[in-house]
Order: structure tokens, then sequence, then C-alpha cells
């Protein structure tokens, strides 16, 4: 029934196939961001704005920094031998451990305690509150023995110089409990029982108490305080304080701290320094006060036996009339008497010895400060002590910092044991020694009490009493020189390192960073309004850009037709020097390069869905045809929904459904344009079954006699994307045509015209771009056909010139 369609070598075919590009073409990329430039720009100064406007109202933030000189110990007698020995007792003070205190809890809970940072105050800022340091206008006064509410922010509203109102600003609140300070309870909802209170009125319930006083508020105005506790404020601050060697060979720290209140941050860190040598020279000052404690307990024992003594002494020269010696005896006593004193000073180091020796033996030894030593003139062992007094204040230190298996800490408690290892040998040693000092002081005291038989028994008695009065007035005397000493040693104590500089907070402020915020913004700025335009492309169904169109299709794009501006349908008669007609004339050119060598031409035109522009296009392809001078007629096939009466201005009253319905023959139902050369056909009244109708025998009849009688015929047919009876009239035409809209039609419609092709098997149909008006970068629909390389020339008929890329990136549609 159907003619075969006219054969088309396949070179033919593929000559026009479009190679498929995977390439990202970054000027299109370009061109699609720019047809923007508007929003983009927009959403830069936008982001510029927001920028400057929280560059403008942000709270300031600078960085308050101050250095401390680390030094260590000098080298001693004791350290040097301990490192000859290879027991690692170099770099006690090393710069981590330094670090370490510096940044440590403690040390700052005791810097806090210090300055009474736990009442925070702030005014009401244009867009934030401003923390107030100095002057407040109120102050107030916390028992923090008493449960408190903390974290939340109170509003105080100054009623008179006497009164206020209090109230909850901000809710947050914990209750913090003095009795377990590291945990709070959540209050869910905060509610004060009285809101009117005077100044200096104690406000008090079961989870706050605290007392304001008046400074210099006046009526009307506003302060908010906050309370924090002491163990949360430590936290923060340990944190924020950042310590940093000035370099790797220096022992020199940094100490910098960002705030936003520049003296609260010098006073805290000013305060930090202080605790921090204040606690070194503590731990120096303990071996001075054990020393003082030891010289103390030999008194409180001497002091009884001298008075003692003394008043013996003097009630027997007072009974027995006798107040000197003879000269024998005043001999034989300064003997006995420098005897004596050495016997005393031998068994006081004797006693020293005996205790470091029980110190020793302790077993929680560690944790002690051992004594200093109390006239000890050996070298060696005055060294060992020192250094195991240090060590021992350095683990203490430590500790308050670090826990037990920290490195720090088990290194220095291995340098602990070495020296008590060393100093218990040369204890024990020194004990053997002075026990025979004293063995050999006591042999020579009694050849000489052998002397004091020879005296007179007055004289002799009155020897024996006033030698026990001097040996215990030597030892005293001997033992308080000793305390002068150890207290002299401990007021000259000085910490080893030192404050090089005091906090000094910066003029500039380290944030907000000005410059690099308005960077930020104007990204943003960019970014925003490229990323939705690349998710929108993404996100978008409809067909846009002719090289994607290309690359989904599996037939060639034949050709483009701009947008129509005008509200005429037939611009090809009507407005022969438009672009648009330029359009069609290169389609025209190209479709003698698809089917050469041919008198009669018949085309098809059709469209996935209605609204596509088929019929707009079949219109003019005929009227181009018609300007040539060929004999052209177009026939309308869309039984269902028929335009092209509308569009000439014709009445639908017959056409195609009347020749096909009834005994009319088809030359009868032509009508004329009103144009030479070209007729039309029109579908005439919309009958019940138009697939059954296009179907019939009738029709191929009439399609064969039309083409005996016109050079050109253009069929405008239904969608076949939506009625069937299209693809049985693929079969009467030469060359088909599936048109596509710019900008309307779905990308998943041209696997309609894929499965024309590779199921259907339907060949010489190509694809046509209509309604191109969105420049995506190929200069397409501003003055130029699109034809792979045909028809491109103008030859005057164009009114436009076409612009360079960038200027039709920056035009707007």
């Amino acid at each position: 029934m159907y003619p075969n369609t006219p054969n088309l070598s396949n070179s033919t075919q593929n000559s026009f196939t479009v190679q498929k590009e995977e390439e990202i073409d970054l000027k299109v990329l370009l061109f699609n961001y720019l047809q923007y430039w508007p929003v983009i720009v927009a959403f830069m100064l936008a982001g510029l704005a927001s920028a400057f406007l929280f560059n403008r109202y942000a709270t300031n933030i600078y960085k308050v920094e101050s250095s401390v000189l680390v030094e260590d110990d000098k080298p001693s007698l004791g350290t040097d031998l301990f490192e000859s020995a290879g027991l690692g007792l170099q770099g006690k003070n090393n710069i981590e451990n330094e670090i370490g205190i510096l940044k440590s809890y403690s040390l700052a809970e005791e810097t806090i305690r210090e300055l009474n940072l736990n009442v925070q105050y702030y005014q009401d800022g244009f867009f934030s509150s401003v923390q107030l340091y100095d002057k407040l206008p109120v102050v107030v006064t916390v028992d923090w023995n008493h449960p408190q509410w903390v974290g939340g922010l109170f509003r105080i509203e100054v009623i008179s110089e006497d009164s206020y109102e209090l109230q909850i600003e901000e809710e947050g609140f914990s209750v913090f409990n003095p009795s377990d300070p590291f945990y709070k309870t959540r209050v869910e909802q905060a509610v004060l029982s009285k809101k009117v209170y005077e100044f200096g009125e104690q406000v008090q319930e079961d989870n706050y108490e605290f007392k304001i006083s008046n400074i210099y508020a006046n009526p009307g105005d506003i302060i908010l305080f906050k309370l924090t506790d002491t163990p949360t404020l430590a936290l923060k601050y340990k944190g924020d304080l950042s310590v940093a060697p000035l370099n790797k060979q220096a022992s020199i720290l940094t100490l910098g701290l960002e705030t936003p209140v520049r003296r609260l941050g010098e006073d805290y860190i000013n305060k930090l320094m202080e605790m921090y040598l204040k606690r070194e020279l503590e731990e120096k000052n303990r071996a001075s006060e054990s020393t003082v404690r030891f010289i103390e307990q030999q008194l409180s024992g001497i002091s009884d036996s001298l008075e003692f003594s003394e008043n013996k002494l003097q009630q027997y020269r007072s009974d027995n009339n006798i107040f000197n010696l003879s000269q024998e005896g005043s001999v034989i006593f300064e003997r006995l008497q420098e005897l004596e004193k050495q016997k005393g000073e031998t068994e006081v180091s004797l006693n020293y010895y005996k205790t470091l020796n029980a110190y020793l033996d302790n077993s929680r030894g560690g944790e002690l400060v051992a004594p200093s030593i109390i006239g000890v003139t050996d070298p060696l062992l005055n060294s060992l002590v020192n250094t195991l007094a240090e060590l021992q204040a350095e683990q203490i230190r430590l500790k308050s910092n670090f826990s037990d298996q920290a490195p720090a800490v088990r290194e220095n408690s291995s340098r602990i044991a070495n020296t008590k290892k060393q100093l218990q040998e040369n204890v024990n040693l020194a004990l053997g020694n002075t026990q025979n000092v004293l063995s050999d002081i006591n042999a020579r005291i009694k050849t000489i009490e052998s002397d004091i038989n020879a005296l007179p028994k007055t004289e002799r008695d009155l020897l024996g009493i006033q030698r026990q009065f001097t040996i215990n007035e030597n030892i005293y005397v001997y033992l308080l020189q000793k305390k002068a000493e150890a207290e002299i040693t401990k007021a000259s104590n000085m910490p080893k390192n030192k404050i090089l500089d005091y906090a000094k907070a910066g003029q500039i402020p380290v944030a907000p960073k000005r410059s690099l915020n308005l960077l930020i913004g104007l990204i943003l700025g960019l970014i925003l309004p490229i990323g939705f335009i690349t998710v929108k492309d993404f996100l978008n169904t409809k067909i846009e850009d002719p090289k994607e169109l290309e690359s989904q299709i599996k037939v060639p794009l034949i050709g483009m037709i701009g947008r129509n501006n005008s509200d005429d349908a037939i611009p090809v008669l009507n407005n022969p020097r438009s672009t648009v007609t330029e359009s069609f004339r290169s389609l025209r050119a190209d479709m003698s390069y698809l089917s050469p060598h041919r008198d009669n031409l018949t085309i098809l035109f059709t469209s996935s869905i209605s609204g596509e522009g088929k019929t707009f296009v079949s219109i003019n392809v005929a009227s181009v045809y018609a300007l040539m001078g060929k004999k052209t007629i177009l026939i309308g096939l869309d039984l269902r929904k028929p335009k092209i009466a509308e569009d000439f201005g014709l009445a639908n009253d017959k056409g195609m459904s009347t020749c096909l319905s009834t005994d009319i023959p088809w030359q009868d139902v032509v009508k004329p344009t009103g144009h030479k050369d070209m007729d039309v056909i029109l579908s005439g009244p919309i009958p019940p079954n138009p697939a059954e109708l296009l179907l019939q025998d009738k029709f191929g009849e009439i399609v064969k006699e039309i083409k005996s009688v016109y050079d050109v015929v253009i069929f405008d047919c239904p969608p076949v994307g939506l009625v069937s009876e299209t693809k049985e009239l693929f079969g009467f035409a030469d060359i088909s045509f599936f048109v596509f809209r710019q900008g309307y039609s779905m990308k998943g419609n041209t696997q309609i015209l894929n499965n024309l092709v590779e199921k259907g098997g339907v060949s010489k149909i190509y694809g046509i771009l209509n309604d191109v008006h969105i420049d995506k970068g190929y200069g397409y629909g501003y003055g130029y056909g699109y034809g792979y390389g045909y028809g491109n020339n103008s030859y005057g008929y164009h009114e436009e010139v076409q612009l360079p890329w960038w200027k039709r990136a920056l035009r707007r549609k």
C-alpha cells in the first residue's frame, strides 16, 4: 500500500552524522554562566555587603602576649657526678614540662580565684552585648559556698539609686554545687520568686545567693551579668591560652590569649605568670622550711636541759659561795669544754644522719621534701641531698599537672630512685665515720675526767655542773645559728624562671579578619549563584544545548530555527529579510544535499508532543520553496488538532478528512494561500476516527496524485509521541524531520526519535531545533543558520550583525 522510501546511500546519511564530543567546552561553560551576570554580580555585592556588616558589628578580638624565660639549674658537683654516671639528671626544667605547667588546670584555677572572674558584666550593643571589665556600674558579690545558678544571663534594670529589678534575660542555667563542682544539674525553667530588690540586699533562694551593690548606675540603666563557676572558667582559659617556644633553640616561652577585653587578657596573663613563679618559689622554699622544722625539734629538747642546768649552776654557787674555778680547774674545764663542743656537734650530725637514713628507708619518701644538711661539710653528700630535694620538688610540680604515667613524671621518678640509692650509700658511710669520731671524743673525755677527780670535791662538783651547762649552751647557740642561716636562705630564694615581658594587648584586632571576610563574602557571592546555576542546569529536563541534543539523538541535527519575535506565523513570506527567514533558507539549501537530483520532493514534519513548532516549521519551509518558484502544497495531516487554517486565516470547513470520509476529490479541498506557487490542504473537520482515515488505501492514492501535480509536498503530521498513525506516514516522505523546541522539549523525548530509527526502521529522518533563543556560546540564533557548512552565507539578507561571544554572553534575553 505504502510506497518505499527512496533509497539514499549510507554515505550521505553518515556524512551528516555528528561526532560526539566528550570534552567540556570551557567557552560554552563560561558563556552559560555569563548569561546570568546580573544575578552573579548582585550576589557578589550582597556577599561583600554582608561581610562588611559583619566586620562592622562583630566583636573585636585582640591578642594579648607575654614572654617567660625558662632557666635550667646551674650544674653542681652532684649533678656532674650523676651525669657522668649516666643517671640522666640533665634538663630537669625542660621546655615541655614548663609548657604543661603553664597550661595546667590547677594554675588556671588559682589565677581565676585570685582575680575573681566568676561574674561577667555586659551592656546591650547594637547587634550584640558588650562585655564590661573596668569601671563597673554595679558589683555582684557571690557566695560560692552556696549552690548557684550558672551559665544563664541575668538582667538588672535600675529603678532608682536604691532599688533595681532583676529578670532572666537568657535561659541555659545549671545548678553549680560546691560539694560536687564538676557536675552541674540543668535548670529546665528558671523563675525568680521576687523581682524588685534593694541594692545591698541579699538575693537568696535554694539555688542562688548573691548581693548586688550600686557603684554609679543611674535609674533606667540596664546591665546584664552572668555567673560562671571556677572549674568551667578554668577549663575555658586553659583551652584559650597558647604557650609556645620562641624558637627551637631558645628557652623563652611566649604566652598568648585572644579576648574581646584587652585589660582582662592582660590581667589574666600577668596573674598567671605571677602564680606560676609563686608556685615555683613555694616548691623551692619547702627545703628551707623542712630545715627550720628539724632545728626547732632539736631546740625544743635542748632548751629545757639548758634551763635546768643553768638553774642548777646558780643554785650550787649560791649554796657553796663559790663562783670561779682554780687555775688548774680552769685549764681542765677549757679542755673538757672544747671536747664537749665537738661531741655536741658530732651528736647533732649523727642525729641528722639517722633522721636522713630513716627518711630514705620510708617507702613514702618520694612524696616528701628532704631536710637540709646541718653542719655537714662533705660536698658530695651536700650535693646529693640538694639534688634529691630539687627532684622531689619538681615531682610535686609535675604530679600537680600530669598523671603518674606521664613520661615526664616517670622519668623524674627514675632520677629520684637513682639519687636515693647513691645517697643511701653515702649516708651509711657517714654514719659509720661519725660514730667512730664520737667514740674517739668520748675516750678523750674520759681521760680528762680522771684529772678532774684530783680536784677538791666542791670544785669538782662545780666543774661538773658548769660543764653540763656549757654543753647545752653551745648546742643551743649552734642550733640557733643554723636556724637563722636556714631562714636567711629561705628569704633569699628566688624563682629561677623570669618574666621577660609583661602582658601587652595588640592595638589591631586579630578577629574579625576584615580582608579575609570580604574575600570570603565575595567568593561565596560568586559560588552560590554559580552553584545554583550548575544545579539548575543539572536538574534541567528541557533541551537547551544544541551540542547536547546532537549527542543524544542517533540522527544528524540538520538545522536550527531562531526564535520568531513577531506575531507573524509566516515570517518567510511577510518578513523575508529577517534572521528567521534566513534560517529556513539555510535549511532549504541543506535539503538539496539530503536529496540531490530530485525534481519532486516530499517532506514530512513531526515532533514528540504538541507545541514544539512543527506546524510553524512546515508552513515556513513550504513558503521558502514557494519563493523559489517551486509549486508547493502544504497538507495538514494533524486531524485531531488542526492549526494551519488559523495561521493562514482560512476556514477549516473542508480538507483531508473530507476527502477521506466522502467521495469529494482532493482537488476540491485545495485552498489557495494568497501567495504565488503555494496551496494548502487543510486537515478539515475533526473526524471521530482520524487514525483509520489515514490508513486507508485512498490516502495513498491521493498522495500519489498530489505528487504528480506539485513540485514540493509538505506534510504537517501529528506528534509521533502522542498518536500512532504518524509512524505509517513516514513511508510517503522523501525526507522526514523531527522538530525539537529549545527550552520546551523534554530531553527524554530524544528517545522517541532514536526508537523510530533503531526499532521502527525509519530512515532519511533528521532533527531540527526550533525556537533557538538561548545562546550557549555557539552563536546560534543570532544571525546565522546552522547547516554544517552549507548555506551559512547571508548574501545581504541579514539585518542583524553577529556580536562577539562575550558580548552575546552579557546580553540579557
